[in-house]
């Protein structure tokens, strides 16, 4: 009796826990869809998307083993997932390549080129290693993020050596604040080719937004790109939230304020990125060449902020690359938030993601042409 009560509530637990399981992914399926305004916390589920859907496989084979119906229930809300499952997992083979002209083009979130590490001479290797990494890939257009010059004199060089280094012709750099009147600290394109344009997009502002948007028209022979490089509003995170990440505080029960403290940040970063995401896109619907969008957006494939731009552009890493595709480093397990989006009439192949990490988040690059009529 004893074992029969024992094998129940162990079912029973199974079953509640395939409940739970199956709710969270199905708002992990709305989340892409729910305005942040509406709900920001349908979007966490969007967030943990990676980890509800293993949960779920698992529990599907849990009861195809026990030959339960629970197994046709899960299997079929699997198969609901539909498209949105490959937004995670990438299954593409690229465009096959129809113009001479091709590009490369990078995006790069380089934290600064590790200018505050507390150990100087750490963070000087680390700058060197970037411009190692960059003169080896040699994109043709390159994006960067929490972009970092010094007015001379000054022995931590950036911009200048990155003109040489890449070769660029041009140039294109919007700073959201200075530091001493000497330190710049925003967002930057560099191009092989000659920018005839260039603009900035002015996010709303807040007292959390220190974020902005550029773009650049770049003529590569004879088409012209609009090229536009994005740093979508982080969840500003303190060094003490991100200790709760480490590997000691997760072994342990922590206090559970702090964590909460992390989700509200979260939630309230998902709002002010779609204001920001719907700006870009309304922008970008007035360009009047094809456009290539580069950029952290700080949010993941199921989001409603990459809803917005997967609706119109061309997400390159799914078009053309295999396999979940992590492009953030840092102690969070946010996976894909760094993007390079394209329109329908451009190509793209070849996408890859940097190796080594060098910044909180991993380069990513692409060949794009423009595909033939």
């Amino acid at each position: 009796m004893a074992k029969l009560k024992r094998i129940f509530s162990i079912r029973t637990l199974l079953l509640i826990v395939t409940i739970l399981v199956s709710v969270s992914l199905i708002l992990a399926y709305l989340s892409p869809y729910i305005h942040p305004e509406t709900s920001a916390t349908i979007q966490l589920f969007g967030l943990a998307y990676p980890i509800i859907i293993l949960c779920h496989l698992t529990l599907l084979v849990i009861w195809i083993l026990l030959r339960s119906k629970w197994a046709i229930f899960l299997g079929v809300l699997v198969l609901l997932g539909g498209e949105l499952h490959m937004r995670t997992f990438a299954w593409g083979s690229g465009d096959e390549q129809q113009d001479e002209h091709v590009i490369k083009v990078l995006s790069y979130n380089v934290r600064l080129f590790d200018r505050f590490n507390i150990d100087k001479g750490e963070g000087d290797k680390t700058k060197d290693k970037i411009f190692d990494y960059l003169n080896k890939e040699q994109p043709d257009i390159a994006c960067f993020q929490e972009f970092y010059h010094q007015d001379q004199p000054t022995s931590f060089v950036t911009k200048d050596s990155l003109i040489g280094l890449l070769e660029a012709k041009d140039y294109h750099e919007r700073y959201s604040h200075k530091l001493s009147g000497r330190q710049n600290f925003g967002i930057a394109i560099f191009s092989k080719y000659p920018m005839i344009a260039k603009g900035d997009i002015i996010f709303p502002a807040t007292k959390k937004n220190f974020n902005y948007c550029i773009f650049s028209d770049i003529v590569v022979k004879k088409d012209t790109f609009r090229v536009y490089n994005v740093h979508m509003q982080s969840i500003r995170l303190q060094p003490a939230d991100y200790a709760l990440f480490e590997e000691e505080n997760l072994k342990t029960s922590g206090n559970p304020s702090n964590f909460l403290s992390v989700i509200e940040k979260i939630k309230d970063a998902y709002p002010i990125r779609t204001s920001q995401a719907q700006k870009l896109i309304d922008h970008i619907k007035t360009s009047p060449h094809p456009v290539i969008v580069c950029g952290d957006f700080n949010d993941t494939p199921l989001s409603y902020c990459y809803n917005q731009f997967n609706s119109i552009l061309t997400d390159a890493f799914r078009n053309s690359s295999f396999g979940i595709g992590k492009t953030y480093a840092g102690k969070i397990p946010a996976g894909r938030i760094d993007y390079i989006f394209h329109s329908p009439e451009i190509g793209s192949n070849t996408f890859k993601i940097q190796k080594e990490k060098l910044s909180d988040h991993y380069a990513i690059l692409c060949s794009l042409f423009q595909k033939q009529e």
